[in-house]
């Protein structure tokens, strides 16, 4: 497993969320008819929303993952996701009002997920050997552009357009497993708040007295070397005290503050939350490295930053039991999200539960080359949202040639109806020719 960036609570921890909600030259999603381009993958180019950008040994975007950029789950109106983002964006426009009685936080949700990978990772001090850019783990338009991999690839130009206080939301995209909880498509939100002096310590007894910054300072587990330990403790009690208010609104529950590491924020820590019995995360934050802030123009403030994952919150809020649901237009699991009052409590009511069908499917691997997440990418590419779930059930070594082989068993069950054996026959026999074709294994069917 790879190291965290921000979590991604539920959605297992292989990139966590490194927040990043990007778009080359800020460009958003403007379209004059109201429809979104479909996006095309060409011999030498890709096209999506619009724009062409040319294909490399890079690209590794599939027809099926680029069809859910601009469906926008979370600005659809009684979308579960928007449900969620409403809430959050309700908790923060009541309870943080600027001098003049408008809200504090600006709300930014139509970024293009269409993002540079300087902005995905250089910009967030993401090292250039971090694990988290692997191509493997990623969706490369080319070698420099991706879709994003998190909503954090835009803090950078936000704070740098001037803005001090702002929330962030959008699609975001990471080659994974396959289960309920992991989908290659999933939102995020995060919050960036920055602080002058005078806004952090004009509350305190002398705070005039007081300085963000240190001279001849040196980084401890507390802050870093530019920071003021005073100035840290403060925004840290900021930051916690925001958070716990915003999650008591969402949960009412109990929580507890974990310290991790991040690479975009010293210190940084992990909230959980007690759910039915158990400890689970729900969302990453910290005091945000002073070099973004310098590199984006701000280098007399200090700021924090917290991300979460929209799908993790209405999964426990509303009680789905599986994240494919969410790309749902069945009627019997739209009508469910459509109140009145975005606050009304809602807890879902299953569809029928289809029975599962499962395949096993074994083969020879190549002796270099092979990446499970590039076989979950195939299984998805073909199989799409009828594939619910894919184990690796055995691995084997031959004791005499060396050669490795996985076994993996393919759960297959539709969301609104029963399968057929014969139709997941048909599907699974689609993805064992492509495995031998484009993997380079050797079937033991």
């Amino acid at each position: 497993l790879q190291p965290s960036l921000w979590p991604r609570p539920l959605l297992h921890r292989l990139l966590s969320d490194l927040w990043t909600n990007g778009c080359v030259a800020s460009c958003r999603r403007l379209s004059t008819d109201g429809h979104t381009p479909q996006p095309v993958i060409g011999q030498d180019s890709v096209e999506v929303l619009g724009r062409s950008y040319p294909r490399d040994d890079f690209t590794n975007v599939t027809p099926k993952t680029l069809s859910r950029v601009g469906r926008d789950l979370h600005n659809q109106m009684h979308h579960p996701l928007w449900l969620i983002k409403e809430r959050i964006k309700a908790h923060f426009y009541s309870s943080y009002i600027g001098r003049w009685g408008n809200p504090l936080f600006s709300v930014h949700d139509n970024l293009s997920p269409v993002v540079s990978v300087e902005q995905n990772f250089d910009s967030l001090l993401i090292p250039p050997d971090h694990p988290s850019r692997k191509r493997g783990d990623n969706y490369y338009l080319n070698r420099t552009t991706m879709l994003r991999a998190h909503t954090s690839a835009h803090q950078r130009e936000l704070v740098r357009s001037g803005l001090d206080a702002f929330l962030l939301a959008g699609d975001v995209y990471r080659r994974d497993e396959i289960d309920s909880s992991h989908y290659p498509v999933f939102h995020q939100m995060e919050g960036v708040r920055l602080f002058s002096n005078h806004e952090l310590f004009s509350q305190v007894c002398s705070g005039d007295l007081l300085s963000l910054f240190e001279r001849g300072g040196r980084r401890t587990p507390e802050k870093q070397e530019t920071h003021s330990l005073e100035a840290v403790k403060l925004l840290e009690f900021n930051l916690k005290q925001t958070l716990t208010r915003l999650v008591a609104q969402l949960f009412g529950e109990e929580i507890r503050w974990v310290n991790c590491y991040f690479p975009f924020t010293h210190p940084s820590f992990e909230m959980e939350v007690r759910f039915q019995g158990d400890w689970m995360e729900v969302l990453g934050c910290g005091v945000m490295e002073q070099e973004i802030l310098n590199s984006a123009g701000a280098g007399n403030k200090l700021g924090w930053a917290f991300g979460l994952g929209l799908e993790r919150l209405a999964m426990i809020l509303f009680s789905i039991p599986d994240i494919r649901l969410f790309w749902s237009q069945d009627e019997r699991f739209l009508k469910q999200f459509r109140v009145q009052d975005i606050h009304q409590p809602i807890v879902f009511q299953p569809l029928s539960k289809y029975p599962p069908l499962s395949n096993d499917i074994s083969f020879w691997l190549p002796d270099h080359g092979f990446t499970e997440n590039d076989f979950y990418e195939l299984v998805r590419s073909i199989g799409g949202d009828l594939v619910e779930k894919v184990t690796l059930v055995d691995e084997f070594t031959h004791p005499k040639t060396g050669r490795r082989s996985h076994c993996y068993r393919i759960i297959y069950r539709h969301m609104e109806r029963t399968l057929t054996q014969q139709e997941v026959r048909f599907v699974h026999g689609q993805i064992e020719g492509a495995a031998e074709s484009e993997l380079g294994v050797q079937g033991r069917y």
